[in-house]
């Protein structure tokens, strides 16, 4: 897709799918935003939250960065726009569900086993470090004779998990979560057949979203 295509793209938005939005981004703009999610997302461009979920303007808080990652709290981080997007979502907008949700052939789970040694990725570098707990995990309990395409696909479920785990170092978010005001959900979605799945706490696994994850 180009430049042209977008534009064009945009015209018929303006001409359709806004007129059918139109109260209701006339509703947002008048009674501001108050959705009850925050879905933290890959920047894949494969992965589309609003379009794997069917939702409507206003919907869903969206943060998407490379990998789906979750820093650490860490309140003498300069700039930092996950954390703050987090506590935004938590504190201000006060959602009741926060989705961590890893999908397959994910490039940045891939590069966790590659040496990165461009100059001009050295962002890049430093923030797949978020990742390696989850490397390392899958490292020491997998089967040795475990394929390279079963190895990523347990580090891209399992590093949810730990992404989880980190949100739970904000302490509104832990407070939140202590109080039964918030659930964190753990979520995968399949790019090559758009299953979408979901960690059961109670089984310890992935299972396929059925409508029964609530």
């Amino acid at each position: 897709m180009k430049i042209g295509d977008l534009i064009i793209g945009y015209e018929k938005f303006k001409d359709t799918k806004f007129k059918k939005y139109e109260n209701k981004f006339l509703d947002l703009v008048k009674n501001g935003q108050n959705p009850k999610v925050l879905f933290i997302a890959c920047s894949d461009s494969r992965v589309d939250p609003s379009l794997i979920t069917l939702s409507a303007p206003g919907d869903l808080f969206v943060l998407r960065n490379v990998g789906n990652f979750v820093p650490p709290f860490a309140p003498d981080n300069d700039y930092h726009a996950t954390a703050a997007g987090i506590e935004y979502a938590t504190s201000v907008l006060q959602v009741s569900d926060i989705i961590v949700c890893g999908h397959s052939h994910c490039g940045a789970i891939d590069s966790l086993y590659t040496k990165i040694t461009d100059i001009n990725l050295i962002h890049v570098k430093k923030w797949l470090e978020l990742g390696l707990e989850a490397k390392n995990y899958v490292s020491s309990h997998l089967n040795k004779d475990a394929n390279m395409k079963e190895k990523y696909e347990l580090t891209e479920k399992i590093s949810v998990l730990f992404q989880l785990k980190n949100l739970l170092t904000y302490p509104d978010v832990q407070r939140r979560v202590d109080d039964g005001e918030l659930f964190l959900r753990a979520w995968y979605y399949r790019i090559d057949t758009g299953e979408l799945e979901y960690f059961n706490t109670e089984t310890g696994e992935y299972m396929p979203m059925i409508g029964d994850e609530n």
